[in-house]
């Protein structure tokens, strides 16, 4: 499996009285359908993976199926707690029609989670899984960081086929990629960093902010392929730089609020999480109609 390209993790959206809203999500993807993305990625942390019953991941899920475009890889996001429940979820993704799992790292009881704990938990789901594994190393919200080291490790496995790192770290992206075979896919999650990792080697991304601005972070990866720098700084400008705001500052909140803002199905993250401020509001707005803008201009 070669994965090259953007994905973005899609958003879940809710109706007003909290469900999930599966015709929001058939209206988001039919019109991500008509763009380059290359696939979605359903259950991500952006999906507020960890707000969701498993009953509602399985109708998103199949919703998805139903609704992705011809040629769109669709991954899930099957990580858990343990390694038991994770291959159930990823034999159910299998079943459904996925392309790929995504499965984190387990967490809660990470002074137990050594090298060799996180080494066996993966390579105990990619033996029992249909269909091939990608590593996720998310340290900002699991506190674990999967390291070069034992991605080699992981990487000699034949159904363990890439990782996301969401790290941001372009060095270890470099050695990742200098430590694993030739087609062992490795994408990146940080769109701050995502000019340096794909130089580094990355063949890939799946950002949060492609949600937003999924045909100009296609068109990114697709000048950075060419070598096309006077596009690639213009991109900067108009998709890369405006996930500064939209992710690191206001989180999934702020994206869902963008999205609502262009047309897509947006709505209200799920408690805890909170709507954004009526000043959150405005500065996003600025910044899409920059965007919009800049677009314009090119």
């Amino acid at each position: 499996m070669k994965l090259q390209g953007i994905f973005p993790p899609l958003t879940t959206p809710f109706a007003a009285d909290g469900e999930i809203d599966l015709a929001a999500l058939k209206c988001n993807i039919t019109r991500y359908n008509k763009t380059r993305l290359a696939g979605y990625v359903m259950n991500g942390s952006t999906s507020e993976s960890v707000l969701l019953t498993w009953d509602e991941i399985d109708r998103l899920w199949g919703t998805a199926r139903e609704f992705a475009g011809p040629g769109k890889i669709l991954i899930a996001g099957t990580g858990a707690e343990s390694t038991r429940e994770t291959i159930r979820h990823t034999k159910r993704a299998a079943e459904l029609g996925f392309d790929a799992a995504l499965v984190r790292t387990p967490s809660y009881y990470k002074p137990f989670m050594t090298f060799e704990a996180e080494a066996a938990h993966f390579t105990r789901v990619a033996d029992a899984s249909p269909i091939p594994v990608l590593i996720y190393s998310v340290p900002v919200f699991t506190n674990y960081t999967v390291e070069a080291p034992l991605v080699a490790r992981l990487s000699a496995h034949k159904n363990i086929v890439g990782i996301k790192d969401s790290s941001g770290n372009v060095q270890r992206i470099a050695d990742i990629v200098h430590t694993t075979h030739m087609n062992f896919n490795t994408l990146t999650g940080s769109a701050m960093t995502l000019e340096e990792a794909i130089e580094a080697g990355a063949c890939g991304a799946i950002l949060a902010v492609s949600c937003v601005f999924p045909e100009a972070c296609a068109e990114f990866y697709d000048a950075m392929r060419k070598g096309d720098k006077e596009r690639i700084q213009q991109l900067k400008k108009q998709a890369i730089g405006p996930a500064a705001t939209l992710g690191s500052k206001y989180g999934i909140a702020g994206i869902k609020y963008a999205l609502d803002r262009l047309g897509y199905k947006g709505g209200a993250p799920r408690a805890p999480l909170m709507p954004i401020s009526e000043s959150a509001m405005a500065e996003i707005e600025g910044l899409l109609a920059g965007a919009t803008t800049s677009a314009a201009a090119d």
